[in-house]
């Protein structure tokens, strides 16, 4: 009796000790079993059971998902590159106004709104006949609207380095698929007859921008797309972008906007 007792013992205090430790859960949901000893800011440290009690083993932060400790308290951890905390006091919306388009008797706006870390939504507003007429193409006085809309997706550095972040939540290359909607109407040059055009396109963006002491910024773009709608001119100029004639559906866009980051 006093050996089944010294094995019940013996396998109950095996049980404690094991519930008694921490576990860090890592990136790969596999388990380590073991006891913190300090959460620095690049690795976390910790001892295990069965090893020398001043051998202290290391593991690198981003590799960590979160540490249970054994009192049932727990601690998440994120990717520096993801972590909201390094953008926390960054300027996470902005105004723009598209630099150009006047020239294109059109005057432009839009707003972009960061959805976390390499993700926005950007949407526009073009007043028509609000700027210079242009006399290349051959409309005449103008009047209408566009509206844009997209999802911004900014790219992530070719290689990682150990703390590596974005400089800034919105700065950066990016890819913006983006809907662009145009309704306007104009004056025939020879017959002064009223024209009117709604087009819409589904636009795929290229674009970089810049970012100058969380206050100012400078975006450029091109992109590419198709388009469709009710297009009575062989004129492919509609302003929210250019293409989607009555030959080709093929829509083109381009811009250099620039803004103020707002809170």
């Amino acid at each position: 009796m006093s050996g089944k007792l010294a094995v019940i013992l013996f396998l109950l205090l095996r049980i404690l000790t094991v519930s008694a430790q921490d576990r860090i859960i890592q990136s790969d949901r596999d388990t380590i079993r073991c006891f913190i000893r300090e959460i620095g800011d690049d690795e976390v440290k910790y001892s295990m059971e069965g090893y020398r009690s001043d051998l202290i083993f290391g593991i690198d932060k981003d590799k960590v998902s979160e540490i249970i400790f054994a009192d049932g308290k727990s601690l998440k951890f994120r990717e520096s590159m993801k972590d909201p905390s390094y953008y926390a006091i960054q300027r996470k919306n902005a105004l723009k106004i598209n630099f150009f388009s006047p020239l294109n008797d059109v005057t432009s706006f839009s707003f972009e709104r960061s959805l976390g870390v390499a993700r926005s939504i950007e949407a526009g507003i073009g007043i028509i006949g609000v700027g210079f007429e242009d006399e290349i193409n051959d409309y005449r006085d103008p009047k209408g609207i566009y509206l844009r809309c997209g999802y911004k997706f900014i790219k992530s550095p070719d290689f990682y380095l150990k703390g590596m972040h974005y400089a800034h939540i919105l700065k950066g290359g990016y890819f913006k698929p983006e809907i662009a909607f145009s309704t306007y109407s104009y004056k025939e040059e020879i017959t002064n007859n009223s024209i009117s055009n709604t087009m819409c396109a589904f636009l795929l963006n290229f674009g970089k921008q810049w970012i100058l002491d969380d206050r100012f910024l400078v975006d450029w773009y091109v992109g590419v797309g198709y388009a469709l709608g009710n297009n009575h001119t062989d004129d492919g100029t509609h302003f929210a972008f250019t293409g989607g004639t009555n030959d080709s559906h093929m829509a083109f866009s381009t811009g250099l906007l620039i803004g103020i980051l707002i809170k």
